[in-house]
């Protein structure tokens, strides 16, 4: 009987041993197929088009990266200016979205209204409005209270945004105490002064992912800006990188991947810097559960 139990715990944990070196081996290959791209991206900016043409795809760095940073300055790309523009539109949306949201999401769960129900399904409804529906009215009305060429036409929208809300709401609704905000109120303080200095420290896990996810689409953003700003010193990264591409001629593959890691540099920086709040978050959660 026990050399029965010996052998069962043995098998037991031969399988455990398969599953996890089969776990590692599937989790290792998704983070191969992941990076891949961004691999492939930094390689073929240190080389030349005809090199791109030839083999599209290589591991082995060339010696073109300081031509392709030639061809980018002699196609009046200035990635200084570009950067600065989409600085200061993606933070500024990034600010506005998460603030906002998170006043709504406040609103939505802090107190018992009437129209509150209501209220979040019409939120919920304008989610399946594709934003491009709305574009050309968006565009008309910009032109007519003279806000084109104007980095506020790009901000001040991102202060709707019904996916954040729902974020927010589903995370404040487990993890907000509602008697922390009554000895607030208690204390004498304002409701403003609850939510900044009660609920946005509880809520920074919440705050630090979408503002991931807020920061990359506005940096990400094309269409918008490249109706809405005509002047060339207003140019995002992004406008920036599309118009290499309107050489007749030839098109240097090589400058536009060089391009496109400029572009894909800051959002990896702002990854990282919020990273931490997100395993602090998940770490939190896990906690509580």
């Amino acid at each position: 009987m026990a050399e029965m139990t010996m052998k069962a715990a043995g098998s037991k944990k031969q399988s455990e041993m398969i599953f996890k070196v089969v776990a590692y081996i599937f989790c290792g290959l998704l983070t191969v197929m992941c990076l891949l791209p961004f691999w492939i991206m930094i390689i073929n900016s240190t080389r030349s088009t005809n090199q791109i043409q030839q083999h599209a795809i290589s591991f082995i760095p060339s010696t073109y990266l300081l031509k392709n940073f030639g061809v980018l300055w002699g196609k009046t790309f200035n990635p200084f200016r570009g950067f600065l523009n989409s600085f200061i539109i993606s933070a500024g949306s990034t600010v506005c979205n998460i603030y906002f949201s998170t006043m709504t999401a406040f609103a939505l769960v802090a107190y018992d209204w009437k129209l509150r129900k209501p209220f979040f399904t019409l939120i919920m409804a304008v989610l399946i409005i594709p934003a491009q529906v709305t574009s050309i009215g968006f565009y008309q009305f910009m032109y007519q209270i003279g806000m084109t060429n104007n980095f506020l036409a790009l901000i001040l929208p991102s202060i709707q945004a019904p996916a954040t809300v729902f974020f927010m709401r589903q995370y404040m609704i487990p993890s907000l105490p509602m008697e922390i905000l009554q000895s607030g109120r208690i204390d004498g303080a304002g409701e403003f002064r609850i939510f900044n200095q009660i609920v946005l420290p509880m809520m920074k896990p919440a705050m630090a992912t979408q503002a991931i996810f807020a920061f990359v689409t506005s940096w990400n953003q094309l269409f918008l800006p490249q109706i809405l700003l005509t002047r060339q010193d207003l140019y995002t990264m992004p406008i920036m990188v599309s118009l290499l591409n309107g050489d007749i001629y030839r098109t240097e593959f090589g400058a536009i991947y060089l391009g496109l890691l400029l572009t894909v540099l800051p959002l990896l920086v702002v990854y990282f810097l919020l990273s931490k709040y997100i395993i602090a978050g998940v770490a939190l959660g896990g906690v509580k559960s």
